[in-house]
């Protein structure tokens, strides 16, 4: 067999090589999409599930209620039993008895019963804010690592669709060269753009694959592995209301929250300034020796406790310095939350503008690359400048398609900056 000939087999081969790759992309894209088994919203469920705040949230509420009923009862602690007997047994031994029983019963101190309440009150809020902040600090994670699932998707198949174009292309320029109308250096050119394109393929699903590894680790949910077959729903657009409130924002809620507990802790470590007093009631049988009769008698007491001092000193000023560090720094927190906030609605509008720029862009991209696809069929335009417009319609394409998910990615970033959950 001469060179010609085996140029000319090895040339057929490459083609049918070529061909066959390309139809079983076609058909890999032809596939209807498998649909997503999650949106957002369920990710977000299943991550907050698995969450400690979450799983240790009824003891707490439990908690709160205990505490309420407690501050509601009538005595401070609850009320003791004290036995006692007396005898002679071990020295004179003439019979003497003596046999008390009585109840002890704590009192509030004047002011502390409604304090306790406030107090219980705010650490019930307190429970119910700490758990929408935890919410909104998962929902920012699984926010994060959602889009970036989405972001490697959309690669993955604009990946795809790069390199069915560059073996379709590859299968026309082998055609053309067995015909003499390319030269061998085309050839080259065209397999090199194939071979970059599979490279490119690889690492978008290599990127794919981490990301769901990602959400998988997050959320305990195995997201699909096939390539988007359209931009993912995005979360609705804040609508003006009570929910979309700078106070309403539940760090902020948290922080208000927390401090209040510290007040009202201050308070009742201010009314506490000694310990509670005791009510006692006992009822004695005495008998002086044997033979006599017993005598009972009836004995009411009040034990009334000294103040503290300095250690009482010592948790009122602790209680007033956490009120007062929690004051300041749910101020710094407002004003961070509304620099967030602002940012948030300016990267929105910045990307409904990139997003109908980048529409634009790939229109006239995909117009071009049907001109040129045409004028090389036809032999008036050479491969580099086939290739260039190509890459030039890829990227288009993909900044495209990146933009619908930079602006979805937009608006949870405004919910989030908003303490809105997804939706």
């Amino acid at each position: 067999m001469n060179r010609s000939s085996r140029t000319n087999t090895a040339g057929r081969r490459r083609a049918a090589a070529l061909l066959s790759a390309l139809l079983a992309t076609t058909a890999a894209q032809a596939a209807p999409p498998a649909a997503d088994p999650i949106d957002l919203r369920q990710a977000f469920e299943a991550a907050w599930a698995r969450q400690p705040e979450s799983l240790s949230l009824p003891s707490r509420r439990d908690a709160a209620r205990a505490q309420q009923s407690a501050a509601r009862s009538w005595t401070p602690e609850p009320a003791a039993l004290a036995l006692s007997n007396k005898t002679d047994r071990l020295n004179r031994n003439q019979g003497a008895r003596e046999l008390e029983v009585g109840v002890s019963v704590p009192l509030w101190l004047p002011d502390e019963r409604r304090r306790s309440g406030a107090l219980a009150d705010a650490e019930e809020a307190a429970v119910e804010s700490h758990t929408l902040a935890a919410q909104l600090a998962v929902a920012a994670r699984v926010r994060e690592a959602w889009w970036d699932w989405q972001r490697t998707r959309i690669d993955a198949d604009i990946a795809d669709g790069q390199l069915a174009s560059a073996l379709r292309i590859a299968a026309d320029v082998t055609r053309r060269t067995r015909a003499g109308d390319l030269a061998r250096a085309d050839q080259h050119q065209a397999d090199g753009a194939v071979a970059s394109a599979e490279s490119a393929l690889a690492q978008a699903r290599a990127a794919l694959a981490a990301a769901r590894q990602q959400l998988k680790a997050g959320t305990g949910l195995m997201p699909p592995a096939e390539p988007a077959a359209a931009a993912p729903r995005a979360e609705p657009e804040p609508e003006p209301g009570p929910a979309a409130e700078p106070e309403a924002h539940a760090a902020l809620r948290e922080l208000q929250d927390r401090a209040t507990v510290a007040e009202r802790t201050a308070q009742l470590a201010a009314t506490q300034s000694r310990a509670n007093p005791e009510l006692t009631l006992a009822g004695t049988r005495e008998r002086g020796a044997d033979g006599e009769a017993s005598q009972p008698s009836i004995t009411l007491g009040l034990r009334i406790p000294f103040g503290a001092g300095a250690r009482h000193d010592s948790r009122v000023a602790r209680a007033r310095a956490e009120a007062l560090e929690l004051q300041a720094r749910l101020a710094l927190e407002r004003e961070r939350l509304q620099a967030e906030q602002e940012a948030a609605r300016a990267r929105v509008d910045a990307a409904r503008t990139q997003l109908a720029a980048s529409e634009r862009r790939a229109r006239l991209a995909r117009e071009s690359r049907g001109y040129f696809d045409k004028s090389f069929q036809l032999g008036e335009t050479d491969l580099p400048t086939r290739l260039r417009i190509e890459a030039d319609a890829a990227d288009a394409e993909r900044q495209a398609a990146r933009s619908h998910i930079e602006l979805a990615a937009a608006l949870s970033a405004w919910r989030q900056a908003l303490g809105l959950l997804p939706r």
